[in-house]
């Protein structure tokens, strides 16, 4: 139990960190430019390439758990949780799960964008808009 709490403070404290990261790096990548949104595909970017690299090079380290969570999940988490989508999908795909990867890269797309329209609408609706 105690060890389970400590992990939960090691993703929370990660969480943060790239929370920070993730809004001062698209922030500068942003600056100045309008129209697509470059800080933050790029910051789905790096985070999938982090979370590639790091995945496979604590696969078989001695590294700490606590630690091991505290960046895959935490740190990279809070940068942005396409880096997990994209590891979940691959690893799908790798296990020759091919129609999973594909459900789960398609279905994840499409029902994000519909489940940012419903809640626009939701919040339009109970603003008394339409």
């Amino acid at each position: 139990m105690l060890d389970s709490m400590i992990k939960v403070i090691f993703i929370g404290v990660g969480g943060g960190v790239g929370s920070i990261l993730r809004y001062l790096l698209a922030g500068v990548i942003q600056r100045g430019q309008t129209g697509f949104p470059t800080g933050t595909f790029a910051v789905n970017v790096l985070g999938c390439l982090a979370i590639g690299f790091l995945a496979a090079r604590f696969a078989d380290s001695p590294i700490d758990p606590r630690i091991r969570v505290a960046v895959l999940v935490g740190v990279l988490g809070g940068f942005t949780t396409y880096s997990t989508f994209g590891l979940e999908t691959l690893e799908l795909a790798k296990r020759g799960a091919f129609v999973l990867a594909g459900l789960n890269a398609v279905g994840t797309l499409l029902c994000c964008l519909v489940g940012v329209w419903v809640g626009q609408r939701i919040a339009l609706v109970l603003a008394g808009g339409q």
